[in-house]
Parts: C-alpha cells; sequence; structure tokens
C-alpha cells in the first residue's frame, strides 16, 4: 500500500450525529481553524493521526445537500467544487447516527449520487444496542453500494478500522467511481432509483441547464439537478456567486414555469427519496422486545418538564452568572498584580517622559485591560460548551420555543441569543444554521441586547460603588439586567417580525440529541477557540483605543509651572473637550461630561469604559473594575454644585443605557459580513441607540419625578 500525499477527506454529517467528536478523535484535537473565501462559516480541518498526507476538512452539520442555510451550501459547495481556492475533495466520511438510520441516510444518498469515494461510518451503535436493536452493515453496505464501518465516537470503538479503509481510500491509484455507468440519471449505486419517469421530465431542462453552461459534469447532472430543484428559489443561498449569469437566468425561468404549471417537483422528490430509503433499510435492523427506558429520556422527563424544566434550567443560568461574577476574581487579581507590576518595571527602567507614559498608561495598560477581563469570558463560553457537548443546549432550545414563537422567531434562535451572553460576534455567527432569512435577520439585529460579557465590567463597578450589600443583592441587580435586555430583544424581535421582517412564525423542528458525557480536550479546545475571538477582534480595538484615550487625555499639554491641577489638565485636553460638548444631551440621563467621555470610548469597546474612568479620574497605573483607588474615586466624585455624580439612580440610568446601546464596532462589523450590507448595521445602530437614551431618559427623570435619587 502506497502512501497517500496530498489527499482531502471531507467529513459529513447530520448535526447531533457525532461527527465533531469523530473528527477530534481522528485527528487528535491537532486542527485548524478559519474560515472559508468570502464568508464566514468556520472551516475546521487537521491531520489524520498516524499519516502525513491525509487531511481531514470537518464540513458543517446538515440534513441534506439542498441548502436552506449558509452551512448547508458550503456543505454542498465543497462537495461539487464550487469554492474557488479549495481543492477538490478525494473522498467523503458520511458519519450518521445508526439510531436515527432513515433520516441520516437522506443526506448520505445525496452524497453517494455525486460519484464521490464514499466511506459510511455508522455511529452510535451503543445506543442502538441499548434500544434493543441491531444493524446488520453488511447487508446495507451491499445495498448502498459503500463500504461501512461501525464505530462508537465518545469510546473510540472501530477508529482503527475506520483510519484502515480512509487510508485505503485515499492511496488507492484510481478509486473506483461509486456512481453507475449506466443512464445519465442513475442513482449512483445499486437499488437507487428516487425519481420517477414524470419527475425526469420535470427535471430534464435544469440537468441539460447544468450540462450545457458546464456547471458540473454530465454523469452527475441529474442528482444536482435534484438538489436544485428541492430547493426554495426565493433563498438566495441557494446559488453559488460563480455561477454564469445566464445559467442563473435559466435556473430562474426554469423555476417560474416549475411554479405556474404547478409542477415544481421538490415536496415529491423528497417523499421519492424517503420511499427508496424505506427499501434500502427494511430488514437491515432487526428489533429485540425490550422495556428499557434510555438514561436520555428519564433525564428528559425532567428537564423538558413545564415547570421542573424551566427550573432547573434558572438554576443552570444562577450558577453560570455566580460563577462568571465570584469564580474568576483569584486568577483576575493574579492578573492584575502582573500588569500593575510590569508598569512599575517599566517606568522605573525608562525613567519620566512621554514615551513612558505611552507605554506604561496607554500600552500596558490597555493589554491589562484586554486580559484581565479574559477569565470571565473563558468561564463563560466554557459553560456554553459544557450544555452544548452534553446535549443539554437543545433541551433548552426546546424548552424556549414557546418565548421565541410568542416573539416570531424560531426555537433555534434561542442558541444565538444565548450564546450572546458571552459575545454578540459568534453569536451572529451561530445565526447561520437558522434556515428563514427573515429568521435569521430578526435574530441578528436583536443579538446585540442580551448582556454580553464586554458590559460586565461597567455591571460590577457600578454594582459595587452604589450597592455595596449583600451578595444576593448584587446577584439580583446583575439578573435584572440581563433580564431587561431579553425582555427588551424578544419584544424588538415581535415588532420586527411583524413590520420589516413581517413572515409566518416558524415551525419548530429540532432534533434532541442523547446525553453524552463531553470528552474534556474537545471542551477546552471549544471554550479557547470562541474565548480568543474576544482576543483577537474586541482585544485589538481596544488595545488600539486604550492608546487612543492615553493620548486624548495627554495633549495638548498644559503648562506645569502654571501650578494647574491635573483635573484641569484633563479638562484642557482633547478627551476633556469632547465630554463637555456631550454634557447638554447626556445631562437629562443623569450624567456628566467624565461619564460622557466613558460613553464616547465605549462605541468602539464597551470594556473601555472602565479603564476610560481610570484615565478621568486620574488614577496612577492600570484599572479594572475591581480597583479600590478607582472605586474609591467614583464614589467620592461631585459635581460643580457639590452634588454626588454617582447616585443609585444615575447608577441605574448608565446601566440601562449600556444594557440597550449598540457600542461594539466589532458586532456592527460581523452584522455587515453576515448580510453582506451596510443597511442591516446601520439600522442596528440607530435603533439601539434611539431606544438606550428613551429607556435611560425615562428611567433618570421618572426616578426624580418620584422622589428617587
Amino acid at each position: 500500500m502506497t502512501s497517500p500525499k496530498n489527499r482531502t477527506v471531507a467529513l459529513l454529517g447530520n448535526p447531533n450525529c457525532g461527527k465533531t467528536t469523530l473528527f477530534n478523535r481522528l485527528t487528535g484535537l491537532r486542527q485548524k481553524v478559519g474560515n472559508y473565501p468570502g464568508v464566514t462559516v468556520e472551516r475546521r480541518e487537521g491531520r489524520l493521526a498516524g499519516s502525513t498526507g491525509i487531511t481531514l476538512l470537518d464540513l458543517p452539520g446538515c440534513y441534506s445537500l439542498t441548502p436552506k442555510s449558509p452551512d448547508e451550501r458550503i456543505a454542498r459547495d465543497v462537495l461539487l467544487n464550487w469554492i474557488p481556492d479549495l481543492p477538490a475533495v478525494d473522498a467523503v466520511i458520511v458519519v450518521v447516527d445508526a439510531s436515527n438510520l432513515r433520516r441520516n441516510l437522506f443526506l448520505a444518498t445525496q452524497v453517494i449520487e455525486l460519484g464521490l469515494p464514499v466511506v459510511l461510518v455508522c455511529n452510535m451503535l451503543d445506543l442502538v444496542a441499548s434500544h434493543g436493536k441491531q444493524i446488520d452493515l453488511v447487508a446495507l453496505g451491499d445495498r448502498l453500494g459503500v463500504p461501512i464501518v461501525g464505530t462508537v465516537a465518545t469510546t473510540g470503538a472501530g477508529l482503527d478500522e475506520l483510519c484502515t479503509v480512509i487510508t485505503r481510500c485515499c492511496t488507492s491509484a484510481s478509486p473506483a467511481s461509486l456512481s453507475s455507468s449506466g443512464s445519465a440519471c442513475s442513482s449512483g449505486a445499486a437499488g437507487f432509483s428516487f425519481a420517477d419517469d414524470a419527475l425526469l421530465s420535470v427535471t430534464a431542462p435544469l440537468r441539460d441547464a447544468l450540462v450545457a453552461h458546464q456547471i458540473v459534469p454530465a454523469d452527475i447532472a441529474c442528482p444536482v439537478a435534484r438538489m436544485l430543484a428541492s430547493s426554495p428559489s426565493s433563498d438566495s443561498d441557494v446559488s453559488p456567486d460563480h455561477w454564469p449569469a445566464e445559467f442563473t437566468l435559466a435556473f430562474a425561468r426554469i423555476q417560474k414555469q416549475w411554479r405556474s404549471n404547478g409542477e415544481h417537483p421538490s415536496s415529491a422528490l423528497v417523499q421519492a427519496r424517503y420511499v427508496a430509503l424505506q427499501q434500502i433499510t427494511g430488514g437491515v435492523v432487526d428489533h429485540e422486545p425490550t422495556s428499557f427506558i434510555s438514561r436520555s429520556d428519564r433525564i428528559d422527563a425532567i428537564v423538558t418538564h413545564k415547570f421542573w424544566g424551566m427550573a432547573a434550567f434558572t438554576t443552570v443560568m444562577l450558577v453560570m452568572f455566580l460563577a462568571i461574577f465570584s469564580g474568576a476574581d483569584p486568577i483576575m487579581g493574579f492578573i492584575e498584580s502582573g500588569v500593575s507590576w510590569l508598569g512599575g518595571f517599566t517606568a522605573s527602567v525608562l525613567g519620566e517622559g512621554v514615551l513612558t507614559d505611552l507605554l506604561v498608561d496607554g500600552v500596558i495598560a490597555g493589554v491589562g485591560n484586554i486580559v484581565v477581563f479574559f477569565p470571565q469570558i473563558c468561564i463563560l463560553f466554557l459553560f456554553i460548551a459544557l450544555l452544548e457537548d452534553t446535549g443539554y443546549m437543545a433541551r433548552v432550545a426546546f424548552l424556549m420555543d414557546r418565548v421565541m414563537s410568542g416573539a416570531g422567531l424560531h426555537g433555534k434562535s434561542f442558541i444565538p441569543l444565548l450564546s450572546s451572553f458571552a459575545c454578540a460576534v459568534p453569536a451572529i455567527m451561530a445565526t447561520r444554521t437558522i434556515e428563514n432569512r427573515r429568521d435569521r435577520l430578526a435574530t441578528m439585529l436583536v443579538a446585540p441586547l442580551m448582556s454580553c460579557s464586554a458590559r460586565l465590567p461597567v455591571y460590577i463597578i457600578l454594582i459595587t460603588i452604589l450597592f455595596p450589600g449583600a451578595l444576593w443583592l448584587k446577584v439580583g441587580i446583575m439578573l435584572s439586567m440581563y433580564a431587561l435586555g431579553t425582555i427588551t430583544a424578544l419584544a424588538v424581535a415581535f415588532i420586527l417580525k411583524r413590520t420589516l421582517l413581517k413572515g409566518p412564525t416558524p415551525t419548530f423542528i429540532m432534533e434532541l440529541p442523547p446525553y453524552r458525557m463531553p470528552m474534556p480536550g474537545a471542551l477546552i479546545r471549544n471554550m479557547w477557540d470562541r474565548s480568543k475571538l474576544f482576543l483577537t477582534q474586541a482585544g485589538t480595538v481596544i488595545l488600539a483605543l486604550s492608546i487612543v484615550l492615553w493620548a486624548l487625555a495627554y495633549f495638548p499639554r498644559v503648562d506645569a509651572k502654571a501650578g494647574l491641577s491635573p483635573g484641569a489638565q484633563l479638562r484642557q485636553s482633547y478627551m476633556g473637550q469632547i465630554g463637555r460638548g456631550m454634557e447638554p444631551i447626556i445631562e437629562p440621563l443623569g450624567f456628566d461630561w467624565k461619564i460622557g467621555v466613558g460613553l464616547a470610548a465605549s462605541f468602539a469597546a464597551r470594556e473601555v469604559f472602565v479603564s476610560t474612568m481610570g484615565i478621568v479620574y486620574g488614577i496612577e497605573g492600570d484599572v479594572d473594575e475591581s480597583s479600590t483607588t478607582l472605586i474609591d474615586a467614583m464614589s467620592n466624585a461631585r459635581r460643580d454644585d457639590g452634588r454626588k455624580v454617582f447616585t443609585p439612580l444615575t447608577g441605574i440610568s448608565l446601566m440601562v443605557f449600556y444594557v440597550l446601546a449598540c457600542q461594539c464596532m466589532s458586532t456592527i462589523a460581523v452584522v455587515k459580513r453576515e448580510t453582506n450590507s451596510w443597511r442591516w448595521p446601520t439600522f442596528m445602530f440607530a435603533y439601539m441607540t434611539v431606544l438606550a437614551y428613551v429607556a435611560s431618559l425615562i428611567v433618570y427623570q421618572g426616578g426624580l419625578a418620584v422622589g428617587f435619587r
């Protein structure tokens, strides 16, 4: 057997079939993560363990090659070699959930039709056995015409055999095509016959157009025509950008003719495929009488219950917030001490001067503002990864479907919205799993209203200053801010789905995967991949802005001989001028010009508010939300007339503003990337800014009216 060289093997399967777990085991977590060219869909690849020439490409989970979302479009385009600058795949590993065989084989048979070498992996055989069933893999392989390997990805059972089959497939000098060499519309393997003559005549014009415009080779034109014919023509995710304009027009004409004649083949093609799958799977699954109730069923009796399920969910959320609030404190304290020491050491080595101030107060303090916040990001993403890998996240979506549908959203919208509690950037990327474009847009536009972890420093320092009571009081106020963002997000979604994005409430269909013990290595990597987005995207903005803020506060310099105080220096600086210019606008909200400086800086990154307050109040060195010097300075701050700047009413008004305002350049940028337009991010920024101002105005002026200070 020769050694495979530069072979690319795609890994494909339905969501929750164990594909990612299998990928992690096959690569030993030695992976690279990036994006596909021109899109934000994540691209994950790694070398097959024990091989130097086989690259495994983990394709997004999908239910079929008929694209209803960007993820499914990417999977189809990779297999058909429709993505520029990406090498053609040499083979495909299709992972199926053996306990849901017929539904999973829908995708598998579509792949087999394309003529690529296919290895079918029947995963979760332990679950099949626990249900008293047994699958005849040999008979199934004979009917499909592909090699089949049985695995249990969570334990590693069957992996050695799978690696051998993959290597054999990739080292074959000329891998045999799995498509039949017979008729142009053969299904690709013995026993496949998904379309009758009537359906073939309907899809024939599309098949001919595919061949005429050289979109695909003639031998797979028929199955590709069936895929395209099964798709809703109104969804822009169907059409690759590189299609010739002539073919796009031809495709549109064919779709229009189907609709006018009332003979659109979509549902008929799907039904025909399931009829064929019924015949293929008939007799290959042996059932044994059993009264066994699975562990997942026993757990679901509690966690999906109307009352106990919500109680369990609330408990999980409370534990998560407590962990974020207090669990990261020791690590954050260690980081703070390290940054403080580095700043002092740098100052002692370089001596006084502008360069020293820039490095200590700008660069080192800016890095400290990023790194000190990182433990809280990691804790939040660790919780989310744990919920996903155990299977509980799907139950949460099931529980919340009633709430989501009340706002006109899909149950799947809950997962991106929950992810927004960590960071809106990956959450908005996660909306691509929502099939309907209107639901996807609505979820994107309200996701930033969920209180992301970037708001935590603002909440923490204001709560510490204004509400120094018991821990339960602090947690209660924190939960109130999160509740306000959540309720507002649902209300805005309700309005959007009945105005700009008007459309029917989607039907919720989501598989509840079996509960699994997560792999620690995969769990940690998942947490790290998501957490580092904060460092690479928000972190760079924060560092750059920290330097800019230092410069705005440092220049123009006031002559030290004039005897002016540091406060006077700040007032005369560019930063002070900006704050004083904003003061007439924000004074009705209870904010002074110093808070205005923090608000202006926060439109680039919310986390900068804390470090900005440190600069505004002349705190030496780096600061964060736990810095006692900054807390004391803000607590004792007074206006010109002697009134305290930070009162409970002002603090609540400020927190409400931060809950509702879109103060994140990274979020705006990712919405632009996902929508490929400036229209929606501009709209999102505008409506959230107005909403925040009006709500804060009502809170502050209403509080004054009832005598609350």
